[in-house]
């Protein structure tokens, strides 16, 4: 199975500008049975349909097993706030950082680097329901189908680096809808295909 290289060190180009992150282009297959997908005004939910683009997620490394996700068609990265909640992001912020591991049946789980419970220390994950509706990260366990992901890469993609964004200033409520999509848009570099046909 394909992952992120999120481990993977690579050189920066002279010109700051030029895409410098290999990442993927790719679906999220939840074990419930849904396709993570980021609808227009950046709500999240699940879906059974792989053809719509709104299922599409650019996969980009911004650090050793860390990634944002980032919707293809809107520019805005999935974020998980304070409380355990998704929201869409114009920015790229940490509450855009999650940290990808692959788990013992070889699914994938994504956990929050900034929130986690404060007695336990236990990690907060992405995770969509029965019914396809997502979950706060608190509830999520890693070892329920819920926060069982796997990835359907379509193809490798070059990124630039997400600008970081301090979060001091303003962090977006559970459910805001950002005004604009993103100004730390990720680019495409004419990857090249890893795997078009569907997976099971």
């Amino acid at each position: 199975m394909l992952q992120c290289l999120c481990g993977k060190s690579l050189k920066k180009n002279k010109n700051p500008t030029d895409p410098q992150l290999k990442g993927i282009v790719t679906r999220l297959y939840c074990r419930q049975g849904y396709y993570l997908q980021m609808h227009p005004d950046g709500a999240l939910d699940g879906t059974k349909d792989d053809s719509t683009n709104s299922t599409l997620f650019n996969l980009i490394p911004v650090g050793l097993r860390v990634v944002a996700i980032q919707g293809v068609k809107t520019g805005l990265y999935i974020a998980m706030n304070g409380e355990g909640y998704l929201y869409p992001s114009e920015l790229f912020t940490p509450e855009c950082k999650f940290k990808e591991s692959v788990f013992e049946n070889y699914y994938v789980i994504y956990s929050s680097m900034l929130y986690r419970q404060q007695e336990s220390g236990r990690a907060w994950f992405l995770g969509l329901n029965k019914e396809g509706q997502v979950m706060k990260g608190n509830r999520v366990k890693k070892t329920k189908p819920a926060a069982h992901f796997l990835p359907k890469p379509l193809e490798v993609a070059m990124y630039r680096e997400p600008s970081l964004h301090d979060v001091g200033e303003t962090v977006p409520k559970a459910g805001v809808t950002p005004s604009k999509s993103t100004s730390a848009s990720a680019i495409m570099n004419g990857g090249k295909p890893v795997n078009k046909s569907k997976t099971t």
